[in-house]
This record gives structure tokens, sequence and C-alpha cells, in this order.
């Protein structure tokens, strides 16, 4: 049985757990304002939100209903368009999309409204360019954008306002969300902890599976992983962060020890996916997924990381991740294992960057990405460690390009002896991301990218170029 919060009803079922949360919106529930677009996770137009509690506090944040398992919503507080509709008259957000013309064919329009929602929700520190990036998630064929913005820079004004210490009632009396919401802590506390019997294949956010595999998941025997306790973790020892394996990608971007020993961590992270993938997509699922372009995996190679496989019989094995993918979706597991922990060194005197280039500067799949992680000392390299994804079958961790650095001076001269030596070692094919010349050409420029970047009174494009 799956028990949770639908807008502000109580919902039981016994729902096939492979139902998807939009299809059991829309055609179980009749809650038509969620709307099926892509069913990738990609258009924004079964934007929902999902209140849960974490450490004892309620927190909300958007998904793609298209991608969620059913019973990663137990115990939680899912809210669609209906569920934010005021008593006699439209709630701010509504309001803000009539008043500048947010909205033209409308079947785009209950994504956006519910982002917006769930920024208000969510945001201590309301500004424009947060109130943009709530619906980066978001498509719009009809508006152009630019009247959907002027709606969210007039709700971010309203929400430099928003009482910290008592944000829902001010959200309630400013007309902004139902007065129901005031209520929905208490209501959760009462709901028991999820039963689920645990199944053969893993699931967490649900982002990659029903992607590739959406007709097979409803025959699937699925084991649910979000919603578990102690598995959304990130913990520090010393400077060792582990990262169980729930973590979602905006658990990663929003920590703040992370933040602040990579101080473009969260540029960095804002270049993959949108916001409610990001808020659903787990690190240990995307690792998994094995692309060679995962941008993830690709960070993670840079920054050394090691995981942890645990098997059904809980039996612990420890390898470093770039030792864990063997051939083309080939991973160094067996069928039993699964990804518990990942865990990797805090930089603290060293210098770190990740480049992508893709076909949309945001949300998409990579052409190519790459990652440098890299310490010196008197103009030497001590250590480094380089990944690049897009240039072969694997995630490639650059081992040759890596050792031909070490001892060797920041000088242009051997940055350009490395790029040499990093194109013996990648070996990417024509497809629709690029052509091998292409894609040469931007392993090439991103390459010399880390360096003009974390050396800019040293190393300069033209001395490269």
């Amino acid at each position: 049985m799956i028990e949770f919060l639908l807008n502000n009803r109580l919902i039981q079922s016994d729902k096939a757990p492979s139902t998807t949360l939009l299809d059991f919106i829309r055609y179980d529930q009749n809650l038509r304002g969620t709307k099926i677009g892509c069913r990738e996770g990609d258009c924004g137009a079964c934007t929902i939100l999902i209140g849960a509690l974490k450490h004892g506090k309620l927190e909300y944040s958007s998904a793609t209903s298209c991608l969620t398992p059913l019973p990663n919503v137990n115990g939680k507080h899912v809210v669609t368009i209906e569920g934010l509709n005021l008593p006699d008259q439209l709630n701010q957000v509504q309001q803000a999309m009539v008043a500048f013309s947010g909205t033209q064919c409308g079947f785009c329009t209950p994504g956006f409204v519910n982002s917006l929602c769930g920024y208000a929700l969510t945001t201590s520190n309301s500004n424009l360019e947060g109130a943009i990036s709530a619906i980066d998630g978001n498509i719009c064929r009809c508006t152009g954008y630019k009247s959907i913005e002027r709606a969210a820079e007039k709700l971010s004004q309203q929400l430099l306002h928003k009482d910290p210490n008592k944000p829902l009632s001010w959200l309630v009396e400013h007309d902004f969300i139902p007065s129901y919401f005031l209520e929905v802590e208490e209501k959760l506390k009462a709901i028991p902890p999820s039963n689920n019997t645990k199944g053969k294949i893993p699931i967490g956010g649900g982002t990659d599976l029903y992607v590739q595999k959406h007709d097979e998941m409803h025959v699937m025997d699925l084991n649910y992983l979000l919603g578990k306790a102690t598995a959304d973790a990130i913990t520090f020892d010393g400077n060792t962060c582990k990262i169980e394996a729930a973590v979602t990608a905006t658990d990663l971007i929003s920590n703040a020890i992370l933040l602040k020993a990579l101080p473009r961590w969260y540029d960095y992270l804002k270049l993959i996916s949108s916001t409610p993938i990001r808020n659903i997509g787990t690190i240990a699922g995307n690792l998994s997924n094995g692309s060679p372009i995962g941008d993830f995996t690709i960070i993670l190679l840079a920054l050394n990381a090691e995981i942890t496989l645990t098997d059904g019989d809980n039996q612990n094995r420890q390898l470093p991740l770039k030792d864990f993918y063997l051939a083309y979706k080939t991973l160094n597991k067996t069928a039993n294992e699964l990804i518990s922990a990942i865990m990797f060194e805090v930089p603290s005197t060293t210098k770190f960057n990740f480049e992508k280039v893709c076909k949309r500067q945001y949300l998409d799949i990579a052409s190519v990405n790459t990652a440098i992680h890299i310490t010196t000392k008197d103009d030497k390299v001590i250590e480094v460690h380089c990944a690049m994804g897009g240039v072969g079958p694997i995630p490639k961790f650059l081992t040759q390009t890596c050792a031909f650095l070490h001892n060797k001076s920041i000088h242009p001269e051997n940055i350009k002896q490395a790029e040499q030596v990093m194109q013996t070692e990648i070996a990417p094919i024509s497809d629709a991301r690029g052509t091998i010349a292409y894609k040469r050409l931007l392993a090439r420029q991103l390459f010399f990218a880390h360096f003009i970047t974390l050396f800019p009174d040293t190393i300069k494009m033209h001395d490269l170029i």
C-alpha cells in the first residue's frame, strides 16, 4: 500500500508500484492539469511539487511526474496545479502570468505555475536569477519566454518581503498558496513508513530507466531506493566527502561545504540537466548508467573518486571509479551489486575546473565534457586527475596525459604537448552530436580551457592556439 497526500487529500493506493506519478494523477485521479508531453523529463509540462519531511522540516521541490515512480512519493505531499488554486481568485503566480501575458496556448502553463510556486515555497533570498532558474526545466513553444521572465521578475520582487520566521503563513496570507498547506506537516507525520518489498532491479529517481525502458518497467521487479532512511546523506570525515546512494544532484549543488571548497561548484552543476531532474536524479544512478558522456561521472573521475559496491548479502567492495568502466555500458560489478556510496577528497589548495559543450548551453547532453583536478607547487604539477567524456566508448580517465603532466611546469609548451598526448588517448566517433574531427577539436579547446581558466596569469589563449 502506497500512502501520500495529493493536494489536500490522503491517498491510499495498491496501484502497481511501477506506475508513474503522472499516469496516476491523470488517469486514476482525473487531475488533467498535469500534462503529458515528452515523457522524458525534458519539456516540464508534467511538473508537480513534492513536499517531504527532511530532518523534521517540510521541504518542497519540483519534479517531473512522468519519470517519478509512485512509491517514491510514499509519505510525501504531491501538489498539482489543482492543489494551488485559491477558492475565489488566482494565486499570485497565476495573476503574474496573466498580467504579463505569460501564456498563449496554455499547455505548458501548469508546469510553469508549479515551478514558480515551488520557488515561492523554497526561496529564502529571492532574486530574478533564482526565479528564472526555477523554471529552467519548463519549455514553452509560444511566448518566446520574455513575458514569463517578466512574471518571474514580479514574483521575485514580491518574495523579497517573505517572512523567514513564518514562511508558510506569509505565503498563505499573501495569496501564493492555499491555506491547507499549513496542515500538511502534521498530516505527513501521521503516515507510516513505506513497507515496499525489496525487488531485484534498483531504481532511484527514475530519470534513466523510465526514459530508456518505459514500456518494460511495468513488468520489472523493482527495488525503490528513494525515501529510505539514511539513503540521501552527504557526510564529511575530515577532508573526505561521502555520498550515499540516493543523494541527488540538487543535494550536491546546494551543499554548503562543497560550495565553499569549489567556488564555481554551483555554475558547474547548473550545466547539468534541469532543476526538476536534478531534484530527483541520483548520483549513483548517473554513474551506473555507464554513459560515456555522463557529466557527474566526468566530474567524479577528476576528483579521483572511489565507489563502494554492496551485494545482496551486504558484502562491500571498494574500487576507484576509473576502474568501474570496462567497455561500452559494461561495468566492473556483478548483477547483485549496487553502488552504495561514493567518496572523494574535497579539494583545498588544489584547482578544479569543468567544461562542457552541447547543442544547448543548459540541460542538454554533452558533445564533449571534461574536468580536471590539479595540484601545483612552485609552478610544477604535483598531482593531476583529468577525465573526458564523448571521446570514446566509456568515460575516459586520461591516464597517459596525467602521467605526462606530472612534475612538469605550467608552461604553454608543456600544455600543448600534453594535448597531443591526450589526442592519442581518445577515440571519438561521428554521431548525432558531432563528427570525429569536431569532437577532437572540442577536446583540444576544452583541455586548453582548463589551463587558461585555472592559470590566467601564466597561460594565455594566444600562447596555445
